[in-house]
């Protein structure tokens, strides 16, 4: 609108000049002069008039409101300007992460937590959570040192208690992941969440401490898998060959690690299951509610799920533009073993 504005002003003017210029010149008739002025009035006065009668527009009309990635660009742009704001950057990086922009949210957390000199809260815990997100729900080595460095600063940090019961629930550590989580319960969660955070409480509880995963030889394990398969208990399972594309072939780093997870189609958030193993390809892997980040968060039969496979080069689940990947859907209870061929890279 204000373009339009301008434009129109501009018009009036060049025919204010086009009609006032012959009379000026003869300024030493001051009739001249005076024609003049009153031709430039009436055509300025004139055109607003007769505009107004006849336009459509309606002036009292708001303008369209911005679009949240517009005010987030506007945040971005202020930041520019006040690079000191620590609250500024804890609010862009919520916003990109809103957004699903993870790549920027890391780097507006990065800003706080240096500002801040690895005393925010906040700061850790949501670079943290921008690293799960990143990698598809799975939380590693550094997001899991990063959520416990939260919880030292701020041990109310309802996002750090969160996801800190989930690393305590990983390592086996189950009495600290049920208390966070009873911790989690005295802040009034909503309704809807209350349930599960206490059906995890009681799953814990109830459980053995796990053993770590590294002490259990290949061998073991299999032993340990062939009583409950010879119950014949139904457990629900995904099953998948990983194979490299023969265009890719060659190009796996010694030491690579290949991860494996199983998620509900587009829904943010840990994955389902997941599973690292050594990137030897090519190679049979099956997943079950044993591999689940969360207890009581899995898959069951007639579920339709979206499974990937990744090879990372750094061994970390968090993505990096030269990772390998690939992926396919699978119906839990319908499909037998699918294939996945990685035959592309993290963009």
């Amino acid at each position: 609108m204000m373009t339009f504005i301008f434009i129109a002003a501009t018009a009036a003017t060049i025919a204010t000049a086009v009609v006032a210029w012959p009379l000026l010149r003869a300024a030493a008739a001051p009739r001249s002069v005076v024609a003049a002025g009153v031709a430039a009035l009436a055509i300025i006065a004139g055109s607003a008039v007769l505009y107004a009668h006849w336009s459509t527009w309606d002036f009292s009309e708001p303008q369209a409101a911005e679009t949240p990635a517009q005010m987030v660009a506007k945040l971005a742009k202020r930041l520019e300007g006040e690079p000191n704001d620590v609250p500024g950057w804890l609010m862009l990086g919520r916003s990109y992460v809103a957004l699903g922009q993870f790549g920027l949210a890391e780097r507006a957390y990065q800003r706080a937590d240096r500002l801040e000199g690895g005393r925010n809260a906040e700061a850790l815990a949501g670079l943290a959570e921008t690293l799960v997100l990143e990698a598809d729900g799975a939380i590693d080595e550094r997001s899991g040192r990063l959520f416990e460095q939260a919880l030292a600063l701020s041990p109310d940090s309802e996002k750090a208690l969160f996801y800190g019961a989930i690393v305590a629930q990983r390592r086996g550590d189950n009495a600290v992941a049920a208390a966070r989580f009873e911790k989690l319960l005295s802040f009034d969660p909503p309704a809807d969440v209350r349930p599960i955070i206490e059906r995890q409480i009681a799953q814990l509880k109830a459980a053995p401490a796990k053993a770590p995963p590294a002490t259990a030889a290949p061998a073991a394990a299999a032993s340990a898998a062939a009583p409950a398969a010879a119950t014949g208990d139904a457990t629900p399972s995904v099953r998948v060959a990983v194979e490299l594309a023969p265009a890719l072939v060659g190009k796996v780093p010694p030491g690579a690690t290949l991860f494996v997870f199983v998620r509900t189609p587009g829904q943010p958030g840990p994955p389902l299951a997941v599973k690292r193993l050594a990137a030897s390809l090519p190679v049979n892997v099956e997943l079950t509610p044993a591999d689940s980040m969360l207890a009581g968060r899995s898959f069951a039969a007639g579920d339709t799920v979206e499974v990937s496979a990744k090879i990372s080069r750094s061994g970390s689940a968090t993505p990096a533009a030269d990772d390998l990947v690939g992926r396919t859907s699978y119906v839990v209870g319908r499909d037998a073993r699918k294939n996945i061929s990685i035959s592309g890279t993290v963009q």
